[in-house]
């Protein structure tokens, strides 16, 4: 089986890295999709309105919201930089584009980094903040914080939550009476929506990485092959700027003037005493010969 030439290899890299760039652009717009999920949702949402804006969930849903919006911002930006350069064979945006893809390829590994040593810091901000709007509820059935608890119900479609000891008061079972008193348990309700989000947002960040790693190395080698002079032609044949064979390399012009002028001889004993000396002068130095 023959093997691929170098130009060959180019091309299959050029390719592959318009495909790669179109599948980030791809990826940028489901995160960007998430983040603006996350953010005006309905179940995110609903909690973050019942929230006050000192809770963890607060400054979390923030956070992930911003986190999520420069990812997809900056996976874009680099997928239309890789697709240009790759068009244009610009080394200036397939440098642009790496650097792109390098930024995201840090921050997604931060991100599971942080996901690994906290893994339930999330699902817990949440709780916190359901537990609150809950107790502001049983306190006062008859105000804002009752109208917030049933939003939060009827999003999840949940009602309350159970007891640790399987007692409830008078009010908390009064929250859930008729159909409602059917539903799940809110916190149940509440981690069940969580997992599903989780493991979207967990398999976005593993295609991210994974993807990350392939557009840089494609990008640094198209970097390479347009950095020493390389094209397509109008045949599609992928050629690089070579020497001709059998010419040498350009040498300064210093040595090229002195390639070019009278090779210079040693004056011979018998010139010095005819006085036949050439550009040297008397003291005995090469005089210049013109070739034959």
């Amino acid at each position: 089986m023959a093997t691929m030439g170098p130009w060959s290899r180019v091309r299959a890299a050029k390719c592959q890295m318009l495909v790669t760039s179109f599948f980030v652009l791809l990826l940028g717009l489901s995160m960007a999709t998430l983040a603006a999920l996350t953010y005006f949702g309905a179940h995110f949402a609903v909690l973050g309105h019942a929230s006050s804006d000192r809770t963890p969930y607060e400054a979390m849903h923030r956070w992930a919201f911003y986190v999520g919006i420069s990812l997809a911002g900056l996976l874009t930006l680099g997928a239309v930089l890789g697709a240009a350069a790759t068009v244009r064979e610009a080394g200036g945006l397939m440098a642009g584009g790496f650097l792109c893809f390098a930024l995201v390829f840090g921050a997604l590994v931060q991100v599971a980094f942080w996901r690994f040593h906290n893994p339930t810091q999330v699902e817990d901000a949440l709780l916190d903040a359901y537990d609150l709007v809950y107790d502001r509820a049983v306190k006062n059935l008859s105000g804002t914080p009752r109208q917030q608890l049933v939003a939060i119900q009827d999003t999840f479609l949940c009602c309350g939550k159970s007891s640790p000891f399987s007692l409830l008061g008078d009010v908390e079972a009064g929250l859930c009476q008729g159909e409602q008193a059917a539903r799940q348990d809110c916190l149940v309700g509440i981690r069940s929506f969580l997992r599903t989000h989780r493991d979207i947002a967990s398999t976005l960040t593993g295609i991210g990485l994974a993807a990350m790693v392939y557009a840089m190395l494609l990008s640094s080698f198209l970097w390479f092959a347009i950095r020493s002079g390389g094209s397509l032609d109008r045949k599609g044949k992928y050629t690089l700027s070579r020497r001709v064979p059998g010419c040498q390399p350009q040498e300064p012009s210093f040595f090229r003037r002195s390639q070019g002028s009278p090779k210079l001889q040693p004056a011979t004993e018998a010139d010095v005493l005819h006085g036949h000396l050439g550009a040297s002068g008397p003291s005995g130095g090469p005089r210049l010969l013109q070739d034959d």
